[in-house]
């Protein structure tokens, strides 16, 4: 059974814009009163941050900072905390460009345009171990990219792999509560699988996405 309980998580917010820190600071505050936020604001401090801070749980990042253009930061902290989970917080939703993060080994990619309740459930994801796509940002290569390859049924519904685990369970009947027992992950994580799945297939609710998804599994 895999805890995916962060305790007192420390996470550092890089972004040249205060504004976007405040707003990360206090969406990420649902995640509790323990959580500790260190920040930076240019290529040089993120990079003397995840030197000077070996605590840190988890980087959320602009792609767009003074110092360093697109990916170069990123490459960077990869080199120097390759173990350091890393997340890429940005206005930019070019499917090509989070397939090249992925595969530089980033573990999230969170559009700044999502609500603070999908952020919260996506660094959840991403403290626990996941890895957090928009499904609509997930296409060929990102795919492959987030799961190192899956089964047919999840590639050609646009899912990841878990997210299609948690599809198959709900077929079996099964309740979140079941889901979750047996794929070793929290109740809270399936619903974020859900929510996943339901805008994969363009549907509301538990019943559809089976139904839909019943066409790909013939």
């Amino acid at each position: 059974m895999v805890d995916e309980r962060a305790l007192d998580p420390v996470i550092a917010l890089a972004d040249d814009h205060p504004i976007v820190r405040a707003a990360l600071r206090a969406a990420l505050a649902a995640l509790g009163p323990g959580t500790r936020f260190v920040e930076a604001i240019d290529a040089a401090t993120t990079l003397a941050l995840v030197a000077d801070e070996p605590s840190l749980d988890l980087l959320l990042m602009d792609l767009h900072m003074p110092g360093a253009e697109g990916t170069a930061t990123v490459r960077a902290v990869r080199a120097r905390a390759p173990q350091l989970p890393v997340a890429v917080v940005s206005a930019d939703e070019d499917p090509a460009a989070v397939a090249e993060l992925l595969r530089m080994g980033v573990c999230g990619f969170i559009p700044k345009s999502d609500s603070a309740n999908v952020i919260v459930s996506a660094v959840r994801l991403i403290l626990a171990g996941g890895t957090y796509v928009p499904p609509r940002l997930v296409h060929g290569d990102a795919r492959g990219a987030a799961e190192g390859g899956n089964g047919a049924g999840g590639d050609r519904l646009g899912l990841t792999a878990r997210q299609y685990d948690v599809l198959r369970l709900l077929g079996e009947g099964k309740s979140n509560k079941v889901i979750a027992r047996e794929l070793g992950i929290t109740e809270g994580t399936v619903k974020v699988h859900l929510l996943a799945v339901f805008r994969a297939l363009n549907v509301r609710n538990r019943t559809a996405a089976v139904v839909a998804a019943q066409r790909y599994q013939r």
